[in-house]
């Protein structure tokens, strides 16, 4: 059904898996595009009640966005594509039924991003997180300047960013970013029995349980900034040098403009 998904429902979960594994499970804007219908049939079939997202393979959540398909991009397209994104992560936010990220692997940049927007994260003892965008002369365009503060503070958010630093799962453990760390064969079963005990509560009050949380969230205001600057980093010659570079595979030259 899904060119870059693959989806199966079990027990009343819906599990996701994101399909890219010879790029590390890249988001592409296709498979982007497909989460957000994904998203849809969740909220609309009864007889799923939650469901957890996953990237295929045992590398990688997800490695980040594809670079590819950001370079040559206007501030205009850019900012546009931006709020797209956002508008799929923020579904999957305010879905009122719960979706638990399984983090197998690499979860960076925007595989960062869309754990982040997932109502709790579980990871193996092989994950790694980090938003590397300052790498590339770029910033977090998906959200992750707004959720990474709001999961673990504002001083480790600014650290992470301005660092690029990847953390290991006991780090990310040790900061709250992850509920729970597992061995990789035990991480979808711990992901299901946290969903399954969240099916023997009510349906109704967990939808209005989270509802009420995503009342007490940040305005649209700073990501809608955030998808504004992403724009303009995109169009600055330290993101045209830093994209350029990650796509030859050689150390950037940043002058700072």
């Amino acid at each position: 059904m899904y060119k870059h998904l693959l989806t199966e429902t079990q027990n009343h979960t819906l599990i996701i898996i994101l399909n890219r594994p010879k790029v590390l499970n890249a988001l592409n804007r296709e498979l982007l595009m497909e989460l957000g219908e994904v998203i849809k049939e969740l909220k609309a079939n009864d007889e799923i009640k939650g469901a957890l997202i996953i990237g295929s393979g045992d590398k990688a959540f997800a490695a980040g966005a594809d670079i590819s398909e950001l370079t040559g991009q206007t501030a205009a397209e850019a900012e546009k594509g931006s709020l797209a994104v956002q508008a799929v992560y923020h579904a999957i936010e305010r879905s009122p039924k719960p979706i638990i990220a399984a983090v197998n692997g690499f979860a960076l940049g925007g595989g960062c991003e869309l754990a982040m927007a997932c109502h709790m994260r579980v990871a193996s003892e092989n994950a790694k997180f980090g938003l590397p965008e300052v790498k590339l002369g770029l910033l977090p365009g998906y959200g992750g300047t707004q959720r990474l503060a709001q999961i673990v503070g504002r001083g480790r958010a600014i650290e992470l960013m301005i660092t690029a630093d990847m953390i290991d799962a006991k780090k990310a453990m040790e900061i709250g970013l992850i509920n729970y760390l597992t061995t990789p064969g035990e991480l979808v079963d711990k992901c299901k029995a946290i969903l399954q005990k969240a099916y023997q509560r009510s349906p109704k009050a967990i939808a209005l349980a989270l509802d009420a949380l995503n009342a007490g969230l940040p305005t649209m205001a700073g990501y809608e900034k955030e998808a504004a600057n992403f724009g303009i980093a995109i169009t600055s010659e330290d993101g045209k040098e830093g994209t350029t570079a990650f796509l030859e595979k050689r150390k950037p030259k940043f002058t700072g403009k």
